[in-house]
Formats: structure tokens, sequence, C-alpha cells
């Protein structure tokens, strides 16, 4: 998959200060190394590794991140393998969004 932009998740892992901050580094960079190298045509490919992957409309997806204390919403454009990172954050933040229109 090509993703856009891993700038997005170093940002956040920059900026992040809790305690939890290195495993926090960590589980981005080795999501980020493992969807690079996956090739995902169908919501399938998606669940078949990430079990944990919440499917929603219009090619949106989130996933848990570091034993779901973070959540990522990327959006998925199946024909050109293509993921668009739309936001990251604590699961507490993420109560307070609406993942469909991030």
């Amino acid at each position: 998959m090509r993703i856009i932009s891993r700038k997005a998740i170093r940002t956040y892992w920059e900026s992040y200060r809790g305690v939890d901050q290195p495993a926090l580094e960590n589980a981005l960079k080795a999501w980020h190394h493992e969807v690079k190298a996956a090739v995902w045509t169908t919501t399938s490919d998606v669940k078949a590794k990430y079990r944990s992957a919440s499917i929603l409309k219009e090619g949106r997806v989130v996933f848990n991140i570091c034993g779901n204390k973070f959540r990522l919403v990327a959006k998925i454009n199946y024909p050109s393998g293509t993921l668009y990172i739309r936001w990251v954050g604590t699961h507490a933040e993420y109560d307070k969004i609406n993942a469909e229109e991030v």
C-alpha cells in the first residue's frame, strides 16, 4: 500500500508526551511497515491482517494501536492501493470525533 502520509503519524508520536510514548512510537512504526508491504484489494484483506480493525463507510478503517490505547483512522482507495491517514489520537480523543468525517 502507498501511505499518505507517514509524516502525520511521526508528528503525532513526536508530540505525544505520555509515559507510553516509546511504545506508541514503536507500534506506529510497526504498523507503517506492515501496511506499506500489504496488498489490500478489499476490506476482507484488511480484516485478515487486523482482526480488530473497524470497517466504516466509504473506505474508512479504524485501526487499534498499542493495545487499543490509541486509534488511527485511515481512508483506503483499494483500486489505487493508497491509504490516507486521516487522524491519529488516543482512544479517549477518538470518542470525541466522528471517524466518518475526519
